[in-house]
Protein backbone atom coordinates (compact mmCIF):
# COMPACT_ATOMS: atom_id res chain seq x y z
CA UNK A 1 0.00 0.00 0.00
CA UNK A 2 1.36 3.26 -1.23
CA UNK A 3 0.20 7.18 -1.08
CA UNK A 4 -1.56 6.34 -4.19
CA UNK A 5 -4.25 4.05 -2.33
CA UNK A 6 -7.74 5.32 -3.06
CA UNK A 7 -8.57 5.02 1.01
CA UNK A 8 -11.61 7.52 2.66
CA UNK A 9 -10.89 7.81 6.37
CA UNK A 10 -13.22 9.96 7.27
CA UNK A 11 -17.60 9.79 6.99
CA UNK A 12 -20.64 9.60 8.57
CA UNK A 13 -23.74 8.03 9.27
CA UNK A 14 -27.40 7.81 10.41
CA UNK A 15 -25.83 7.05 13.81
CA UNK A 16 -24.28 10.74 13.91
CA UNK A 17 -24.98 13.38 11.72
CA UNK A 18 -25.10 11.71 8.02
CA UNK A 19 -28.25 10.59 5.91
CA UNK A 20 -26.99 7.18 4.63
CA UNK A 21 -26.72 4.20 7.21
CA UNK A 22 -23.23 1.91 7.70
CA UNK A 23 -24.40 -0.39 5.58
CA UNK A 24 -25.37 2.08 2.75
CA UNK A 25 -21.96 3.92 2.97
CA UNK A 26 -20.02 0.74 2.77
CA UNK A 27 -21.51 -0.67 -0.38
CA UNK A 28 -21.46 2.88 -1.90
CA UNK A 29 -17.70 3.34 -0.78
CA UNK A 30 -16.92 -0.20 -2.73
CA UNK A 31 -18.94 1.21 -5.65
CA UNK A 32 -16.61 3.95 -5.93
CA UNK A 33 -13.19 2.43 -6.31
CA UNK A 34 -11.99 2.64 -2.27
CA UNK A 35 -9.93 0.61 -1.38
CA UNK A 36 -9.71 1.45 2.35
CA UNK A 37 -12.48 2.62 4.14
CA UNK A 38 -13.21 3.86 7.89
CA UNK A 39 -16.70 5.26 9.43
CA UNK A 40 -15.88 7.91 11.84
CA UNK A 41 -19.01 8.78 13.51
CA UNK A 42 -19.18 12.03 15.40
CA UNK A 43 -18.11 10.74 19.40
CA UNK A 44 -19.86 7.92 18.86
CA UNK A 45 -18.78 3.62 18.14
CA UNK A 46 -22.01 2.92 17.72
CA UNK A 47 -22.30 2.45 14.72
CA UNK A 48 -18.48 0.08 14.57
CA UNK A 49 -19.75 -3.45 14.51
CA UNK A 50 -22.31 -2.85 11.55
CA UNK A 51 -19.41 -0.85 9.26
CA UNK A 52 -17.20 -3.75 10.11
CA UNK A 53 -19.70 -6.68 9.02
CA UNK A 54 -20.81 -4.67 5.47
CA UNK A 55 -17.38 -3.65 5.03
CA UNK A 56 -16.33 -7.24 5.52
CA UNK A 57 -19.33 -8.59 3.50
CA UNK A 58 -18.51 -6.04 0.24
CA UNK A 59 -14.75 -7.04 0.31
CA UNK A 60 -13.95 -3.71 1.62
CA UNK A 61 -10.81 -3.56 3.90
CA UNK A 62 -12.05 -1.46 6.74
CA UNK A 63 -10.28 0.28 9.79
CA UNK A 64 -12.35 1.34 12.59
CA UNK A 65 -12.73 5.18 13.63
CA UNK A 66 -14.21 8.21 15.25
CA UNK A 67 -14.14 12.01 15.00
CA UNK A 68 -14.23 13.47 18.63
CA UNK A 69 -14.79 17.02 19.12
CA UNK A 70 -12.46 18.95 21.54
CA UNK A 71 -12.07 22.50 22.35
CA UNK A 72 -9.00 23.99 22.06
CA UNK A 73 -8.12 28.12 21.56
CA UNK A 74 -11.78 28.72 22.32
CA UNK A 75 -12.53 26.43 19.23
CA UNK A 76 -13.73 23.18 18.55
CA UNK A 77 -11.47 20.83 16.63
CA UNK A 78 -11.94 17.71 15.57
CA UNK A 79 -9.74 14.44 15.86
CA UNK A 80 -10.07 11.65 14.21
CA UNK A 81 -9.21 8.16 15.23
CA UNK A 82 -8.39 5.25 13.32
CA UNK A 83 -7.70 1.73 13.89
CA UNK A 84 -8.55 1.39 17.29
CA UNK A 85 -9.87 -0.91 19.77
CA UNK A 86 -13.77 -0.19 19.74
CA UNK A 87 -14.92 -2.59 22.87
CA UNK A 88 -11.83 -0.10 24.55
CA UNK A 89 -13.68 0.99 28.41
CA UNK A 90 -11.92 4.11 28.85
CA UNK A 91 -12.74 5.17 24.89
CA UNK A 92 -16.26 4.06 24.98
CA UNK A 93 -16.62 5.79 28.38
CA UNK A 94 -15.12 8.67 27.33
CA UNK A 95 -17.02 8.84 24.14
CA UNK A 96 -20.18 8.73 26.36
CA UNK A 97 -19.36 11.47 28.20
CA UNK A 98 -18.74 14.00 25.34
CA UNK A 99 -22.17 13.26 23.81
CA UNK A 100 -23.89 13.58 27.11
CA UNK A 101 -23.79 17.66 26.49
CA UNK A 102 -25.17 17.45 23.32
CA UNK A 103 -29.06 17.32 24.76
CA UNK A 104 -28.68 20.30 26.98
CA UNK A 105 -27.13 22.60 24.47
CA UNK A 106 -29.79 21.57 21.82
CA UNK A 107 -32.40 22.29 24.03
CA UNK A 108 -30.88 25.81 24.62
CA UNK A 109 -30.53 26.42 20.68
CA UNK A 110 -34.03 25.54 20.55
CA UNK A 111 -35.28 28.04 23.32
CA UNK A 112 -33.36 30.82 21.44
CA UNK A 113 -34.27 30.13 17.97
CA UNK A 114 -37.84 30.09 19.30
CA UNK A 115 -37.08 33.80 20.70
CA UNK A 116 -36.07 34.34 17.21
CA UNK A 117 -39.26 33.61 16.04
CA UNK A 118 -38.60 29.76 15.01
CA UNK A 119 -40.49 27.28 17.24
CA UNK A 120 -40.28 23.95 17.49
CA UNK A 121 -37.00 23.39 15.96
CA UNK A 122 -36.03 20.88 18.81
CA UNK A 123 -39.04 18.38 17.97
CA UNK A 124 -38.23 18.75 14.34
CA UNK A 125 -34.21 18.24 14.66
CA UNK A 126 -35.33 15.39 16.66
CA UNK A 127 -36.89 13.92 13.11
CA UNK A 128 -33.78 13.97 11.72
CA UNK A 129 -31.73 11.89 14.33
CA UNK A 130 -30.79 8.92 13.58
CA UNK A 131 -29.23 8.37 17.39
CA UNK A 132 -30.88 11.23 19.81
CA UNK A 133 -27.72 11.76 22.06
CA UNK A 134 -26.15 12.95 19.22
CA UNK A 135 -28.06 15.59 18.15
CA UNK A 136 -26.62 18.26 16.56
CA UNK A 137 -26.38 21.49 14.00
CA UNK A 138 -26.57 19.78 11.51
CA UNK A 139 -30.24 18.36 11.94
CA UNK A 140 -31.62 22.14 12.91
CA UNK A 141 -30.51 23.01 9.79
CA UNK A 142 -32.22 20.16 7.85
CA UNK A 143 -35.23 20.51 9.72
CA UNK A 144 -35.40 24.55 9.25
CA UNK A 145 -34.89 23.83 5.65
CA UNK A 146 -38.19 21.69 5.20
CA UNK A 147 -39.88 24.25 7.43
CA UNK A 148 -38.80 26.86 5.02
CA UNK A 149 -37.01 29.17 7.10
CA UNK A 150 -34.08 28.77 4.60
CA UNK A 151 -33.11 27.62 1.10
CA UNK A 152 -30.27 25.03 2.15
CA UNK A 153 -28.23 24.09 5.31
CA UNK A 154 -25.43 26.77 4.41
CA UNK A 155 -28.05 29.61 4.32
CA UNK A 156 -28.81 28.15 8.02
CA UNK A 157 -25.47 28.31 8.80
CA UNK A 158 -24.92 31.66 8.04
CA UNK A 159 -28.34 33.54 9.57
CA UNK A 160 -28.29 31.00 12.27
CA UNK A 161 -26.47 28.63 14.59
CA UNK A 162 -22.94 30.37 14.21
CA UNK A 163 -21.27 32.36 17.29
CA UNK A 164 -23.12 35.94 17.31
CA UNK A 165 -26.55 34.68 15.51
CA UNK A 166 -29.65 33.40 16.81
CA UNK A 167 -29.47 29.46 17.73
CA UNK A 168 -25.59 29.69 18.67
CA UNK A 169 -24.82 27.89 21.92
CA UNK A 170 -21.38 27.07 22.67
CA UNK A 171 -20.46 23.34 23.80
CA UNK A 172 -17.31 22.63 25.88
CA UNK A 173 -16.22 19.26 24.47
CA UNK A 174 -13.13 17.00 25.63
CA UNK A 175 -9.93 18.28 25.89
CA UNK A 176 -7.06 17.41 23.70
CA UNK A 177 -5.31 15.08 25.62
CA UNK A 178 -8.30 13.39 26.25
CA UNK A 179 -9.33 12.60 23.05
CA UNK A 180 -5.88 11.79 21.95
CA UNK A 181 -5.01 9.54 24.99
CA UNK A 182 -8.69 7.95 24.41
CA UNK A 183 -7.87 6.85 20.95
CA UNK A 184 -4.11 6.01 21.78
CA UNK A 185 -4.82 3.75 24.85
CA UNK A 186 -7.51 2.00 22.66
CA UNK A 187 -4.46 0.96 20.32
CA UNK A 188 -5.38 3.80 17.44
CA UNK A 189 -3.36 6.56 15.90
CA UNK A 190 -5.00 10.09 16.32
CA UNK A 191 -5.36 12.68 13.84
CA UNK A 192 -6.00 16.22 13.28
CA UNK A 193 -8.98 16.54 11.00
CA UNK A 194 -9.09 18.96 8.10
CA UNK A 195 -6.78 21.46 9.81
CA UNK A 196 -7.40 24.62 6.98
CA UNK A 197 -11.08 24.73 8.70
CA UNK A 198 -10.39 26.25 11.86
CA UNK A 199 -9.10 29.32 10.77
CA UNK A 200 -6.20 29.66 13.28
CA UNK A 201 -3.56 32.34 13.47
CA UNK A 202 0.06 30.59 12.32
CA UNK A 203 0.68 30.79 16.05
CA UNK A 204 -2.63 29.29 17.36
CA UNK A 205 -2.10 26.52 14.67
CA UNK A 206 1.48 25.60 15.92
CA UNK A 207 0.52 25.75 19.15
CA UNK A 208 -2.28 23.18 18.42
CA UNK A 209 -0.14 20.95 16.44
CA UNK A 210 2.87 21.32 19.43
CA UNK A 211 0.43 20.15 21.84
CA UNK A 212 -1.29 17.52 19.63
CA UNK A 213 2.07 15.37 19.22
CA UNK A 214 3.22 16.31 23.13
CA UNK A 215 -0.12 13.93 24.26
CA UNK A 216 0.96 11.59 21.37
CA UNK A 217 -0.85 12.34 18.49
CA UNK A 218 0.76 10.93 15.29
CA UNK A 219 -1.49 12.39 11.75
CA UNK A 220 -3.16 15.37 10.21
CA UNK A 221 -5.71 14.67 7.45
CA UNK A 222 -3.41 15.94 4.37
CA UNK A 223 -6.06 15.57 1.73
CA UNK A 224 -9.82 16.19 2.60
CA UNK A 225 -13.46 17.38 1.09
CA UNK A 226 -12.55 20.63 3.11
CA UNK A 227 -9.19 21.23 1.83
CA UNK A 228 -7.50 22.93 -1.58
CA UNK A 229 -4.50 21.56 -3.34
CA UNK A 230 -2.82 24.47 -1.74
CA UNK A 231 -3.53 23.53 1.77
CA UNK A 232 -3.03 19.84 1.01
CA UNK A 233 0.62 20.55 -0.06
CA UNK A 234 0.57 23.10 2.79
CA UNK A 235 -0.41 19.97 5.72
CA UNK A 236 2.04 17.28 3.31
CA UNK A 237 5.05 19.90 4.97
CA UNK A 238 3.44 19.91 8.04
CA UNK A 239 3.84 16.29 8.06
CA UNK A 240 7.37 16.52 7.61
CA UNK A 241 7.73 19.88 10.05
CA UNK A 242 6.05 17.64 13.08
CA UNK A 243 6.98 14.14 12.17
CA UNK A 244 3.51 12.97 11.18
CA UNK A 245 1.55 10.46 9.09
CA UNK A 246 -0.57 11.76 6.28
CA UNK A 247 -4.49 10.93 6.22
CA UNK A 248 -6.75 11.14 3.38
CA UNK A 249 -11.37 11.23 3.87
CA UNK A 250 -14.10 12.75 2.61
CA UNK A 251 -15.61 14.05 5.54
CA UNK A 252 -18.80 12.38 3.32
CA UNK A 253 -21.91 13.33 5.03
CA UNK A 254 -24.70 12.81 2.63
CA UNK A 255 -25.25 12.33 -1.07
CA UNK A 256 -27.46 16.18 -1.07
CA UNK A 257 -24.68 17.88 0.97
CA UNK A 258 -21.35 17.26 0.93
CA UNK A 259 -19.03 18.52 -1.46
CA UNK A 260 -17.23 15.03 -2.22
CA UNK A 261 -18.58 11.79 -2.40
CA UNK A 262 -16.83 8.39 -0.86
CA UNK A 263 -13.42 7.95 -3.04
CA UNK A 264 -13.27 11.29 -5.00
CA UNK A 265 -10.34 12.60 -3.52
CA UNK A 266 -7.40 13.42 -4.99
CA UNK A 267 -4.26 10.98 -4.03
CA UNK A 268 -1.82 12.23 -1.27
CA UNK A 269 0.96 14.53 -2.35
CA UNK A 270 4.28 13.21 -1.85
CA UNK A 271 6.39 12.68 -0.32
CA UNK A 272 4.35 11.46 3.28
CA UNK A 273 3.82 8.36 5.16
CA UNK A 274 0.31 7.66 4.68
CA UNK A 275 -0.95 7.10 8.34
CA UNK A 276 -2.42 3.42 7.27
CA UNK A 277 1.33 1.80 6.58
CA UNK A 278 1.52 2.12 10.00
CA UNK A 279 -2.10 0.53 10.31
CA UNK A 280 -1.39 -2.66 8.32
CA UNK A 281 -2.29 -4.76 11.77
CA UNK A 282 -5.36 -3.37 12.46
CA UNK A 283 -7.37 -3.59 9.20
CA UNK A 284 -10.56 -5.95 9.19
CA UNK A 285 -10.50 -7.50 5.64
Amino acid sequence: MDHLLNADLHCHSVVSDGTLTPEVLALRARDNGVELWALTDHDEIGGQDRAIAAACAAGLPYLTGTEISVTFAGETVHIVGLGFDHHDPALTEGLRQTRGGRGLRAQEMSEDLARAGIPGTYEGALKYVGNPELISRTHFARYMVEAGFCRDTPEVFRRYLTEGKPGFVPHRWASLRDAVGWITGAGGIAIIAHPARYGFSPNEEYALFTEFKAHGGQGVEVVTGAHSAAEALKYAGFCAEFDLLASRGSDFHSPDESHTDLGRLPHLPGPVTPVWERLRHRIHA
